[in-house]
């Protein structure tokens, strides 16, 4: 299993810091060669299942996951998102956590543990370096995006 975490913080309040990573389909927006389809109906939350389709043509895969732990920021309370990730070649789970940070900024945190079918144990540091230069970048977009 490869596991990683980053950290970031941006200048915004909890709530807006939390809509911008927690609105599914604007990962596929920031994530190279993905596209995001929610499965489940309105409102987000607990319950919230969607597909991460990655890659082209014939080299693609699903990544299935679903929402199994949400908890939104209130006021300066942090805000708490688990997915779970229930892919025939992806599998694992993320984690989103939004909370005060300095100077009335959001400060984000975010871990993942994954495993690829068919990738060994001996491939898991670089899995977790490539996962977090690429999930690195897409908050990074993610929290500069409106």
């Amino acid at each position: 299993m490869a596991t990683f975490q980053l950290q970031r913080t941006a200048p915004l309040p909890l709530d807006e810091a939390w809509r911008r990573l927690t609105t599914w389909p604007r990962h596929g927006e920031v994530v190279p060669l993905t596209r995001i389809t929610v499965t489940t109906p309105p409102p987000a939350g607990e319950g919230t299942a969607f597909v991460a389709r990655t890659g082209l043509g014939p080299l693609s895969f699903d990544d299935p996951m679903e929402v199994t732990v949400w908890r939104p920021p209130a006021g300066d309370s942090p805000g708490f998102c688990r997915l779970e990730k229930r892919g025939r070649v992806v599998r694992g789970w993320a984690e989103i956590e939004v909370r005060p940070g300095p100077g009335g900024r959001a400060r984000v945190i975010w871990r993942e543990e994954v495993r690829v079918r068919a990738v060994p144990a001996v491939f898991d540091a670089a899995l977790a370096g490539v996962g977090r230069q690429m999930f690195g970048r897409a908050v990074n977009r993610l929290l500069r995006q409106p």
